[in-house]
């Protein structure tokens, strides 16, 4: 992870570009967490961000060249994934695992692949992400949660 992010951070709030509106009350409504220069292959970054009226704990990892972001929240037990702080990836960077159930996810879905049989077959809840000129931009998850 970089030393220049900082999960505590407060996030920056910005607008999206015209177009492709979703019709929702925050459709427009982004929030800068980092640039992508930042992350490289195989690492992650913690952040805040207000979903459902309250700060919650969010990360963004780098799989592969490619970006994903989801509320740091096991699918087993509502609590977060990483035991050691910002420490997601498991298996050589291949799977992200919940460091107290040993549930293991696929990074680029978010399935459950491995763990508690409850949780096998769950998702962890995506954080949309934009990338505008190297920037990366995440949005509050669109599903709801259900704990």
């Amino acid at each position: 992870m970089s030393e220049k992010s900082d999960r505590g951070a407060a996030l920056r709030r910005g607008r999206a570009p015209r177009g492709g509106a979703s019709g929702r009350r925050d459709a427009g409504v982004r929030y800068l967490v980092g640039h992508t220069a930042d992350l490289k292959p195989g690492e992650s970054m913690k952040f805040l961000m207000p979903v459902r009226g309250a700060d919650e704990e969010c990360f963004v990892i780098n799989f592969r060249g490619r970006f994903h972001a989801y509320v740091n929240r096991c699918r087993h037990v509502p609590m977060a994934m990483d035991w050691v702080d910002n420490q997601f990836f498991a298996e050589r960077g291949r799977y992200l695992m919940c460091q107290t159930h040993n549930a293991y996810y696929e990074p680029a879905s978010g399935e459950c692949i491995a763990g508690p049989p409850e949780t096998c077959g769950k998702a962890l809840y995506r954080v949309p992400l934009e990338i505008e000129d190297g920037r990366l931009y995440a949005r509050p998850p669109e599903s709801e949660f259900e704990d």
